[in-house]
């Protein structure tokens, strides 16, 4: 059990309040388990306002503009101001809708995309759930969302949608293959699936420095996964409008918007997890390194997003398959003889 601290202190007081109202534990349970739920969709809406934010600027400095700088000191709360205006759209479902598929898709899709928080060590203190399986369940919750994209495309009785939803499982069933090989190789050299345990192995070399090619695999991977530019396609504006979101609106619709940037997080928290040794590092405190790590990776998908033109259909499956499954399976290879080599001669 990891040690609790900041946050979670907080939570175990909160518990001991609830223990003195509600004498029975599962009652206790029940309202910690929905304050946790409620903790999580907070941090993570005030997450994608900052990253909103952000890419804005990012954007902006890359196309020699300023970006927003209206609304708040330095156009900081636009972002808010964006999420109000939202929240005030009308809900309008389309007249030919298929109605309870339609409600759920997005609810489905943000579920997942929250639920991988919780076995991301962001510091050596701080572990919701230090999981024997970790690894297996990122993959597991991450892969969750390809149902939720096809049922937002069918339920929506359009065209457009439909297209987007499709292109969605084809996408993403084919780049989730390479990606999860790109993470054995990790797996292989930590011999663990859990995360503080992958941490802890790269106390002395981080893992991008033996897995060179399983980062740029899983780098390019996570970016079709996460449905960002230039693997964009599931909502190629000049093909097909929004893909499944075209007849989304209001908090419908801003739950597709969450969960986008959710995944974004949680891929970079992957990243930093897996190959830039977690919390590791000199000086600073382990969370201050973690958030520093977990914000590079973030501008470097920001950086594709603006850079990189979207691909075609057929060149993004071709690149798939007959590129980064090979260099993932090839990886594999190069990394088992590695550690036969290396325990043979040590």
């Amino acid at each position: 059990m990891q040690e609790i601290t900041g946050l979670f202190k907080i939570a175990e007081i909160l518990r001991g309040i609830l223990g003195h109202f509600l004498p029975d534990p599962q009652l206790v349970d029940i309202c910690m388990s929905l304050i946790n739920i409620g903790a999580i969709f907070t941090i993570i809406s005030l997450t994608a306002v900052v990253l909103v934010y952000t890419e804005r600027k990012v954007s902006a400095f890359m196309q020699r503009r300023s970006g927003p700088n209206r609304v708040g000191p330095g156009g900081t709360l636009q972002s808010v101001a964006d999420m109000i205006k939202l929240m005030a759209k009308e809900d309008i479902m389309p007249a030919g809708a298929d109605k309870w598929m339609w409600i759920l898709a997005p609810i489905l899709l943000f579920i997942p995309a929250a639920a991988v928080f919780v076995v991301f060590p962001f510091d050596n203190k701080a572990i919701f759930a230090d999981l024997n399986i970790g690894i297996f369940y990122f993959i597991a919750m991450s892969s969750q969302s390809v149902l939720p994209f096809l049922m937002a495309g069918w339920a929506s009785n359009n065209k457009y949608s439909l297209v987007g939803g499709m292109r969605t499982v084809a996408q993403m069933l084919s780049y989730e293959v390479p990606m999860v090989l790109s993470i054995l190789g990790i797996v292989m050299l930590a011999g663990s699936m859990r995360m503080s345990t992958i941490v802890a192995a790269q106390q002395h070399t981080w893992f991008i420095v033996l897995q060179p090619i399983a980062f740029v695999v899983y780098v390019i991977t996570a970016t079709a996964e996460i449905n960002r530019a230039p693997f964009d396609l599931v909502e190629g504006e000049s093909e097909i409008v929004a893909g499944p979101f075209t007849e989304y609106t209001g908090m419908r619709w801003a739950l597709f918007f969450l969960a986008e940037y959710a995944n974004l997080l949680a891929v970079s928290v992957i990243a930093t997890t897996l190959f830039l040794g977690g919390w590791n590092g000199p000086w600073l405190p382990g969370w201050v390194w973690f958030f520093l790590k977990v914000g590079g990776m973030i501008f470097l998908f920001m950086w594709f997003r603006w850079t990189f033109p979207r691909l075609r259909i057929d060149q993004l499956m071709s690149f798939g398959w007959k590129v980064l499954l090979p260099l993932a399976l090839l990886n594999i290879i190069v990394t088992g003889i590695g550690m036969y080599i290396y325990e043979f001669f040590s």
